[in-house]
């Protein structure tokens, strides 16, 4: 299943207080069981003092096969524990417009 592989991989890498691995497939125009639309919150460490790009690239690195032969899109939240602990709460994301749906 991808959404292990992700949560196994980032855990590996990034050593995150907290990772929610969401599969978001179901809000896009795709076949019903698909991993294929994923959001990520993870909160780390490994983040501070690194500005929002070079923490997403953290996430894309550490995926990157992923992102290359099977996620269609990923969203990225990535925190510090302290940032963590000010917001407790990941922006939720939009459904799918496109794709027929």
């Amino acid at each position: 299943m991808l959404e292990e592989v992700i949560q196994t991989k980032l855990h590996q890498e990034l050593s995150p207080q907290h990772l929610d691995v969401i599969n978001e497939s179901y809000m896009h125009n795709v076949a019903p069981g698909s991993e294929s639309h994923f959001k990520v919150i993870v909160v780390s460490e490994a983040f501070e003092g690194l500005r929002l790009i070079a923490r997403h690239r953290r996430v894309n690195q550490t995926l990157a096969d992923e992102l290359a032969n099977h996620i269609h899109a990923l969203a990225i939240h990535t925190y510090t524990p302290t940032e963590w602990r000010e917001m407790q709460k990941a922006p939720d994301s939009p459904m799918c417009l496109g794709g027929g749906k």
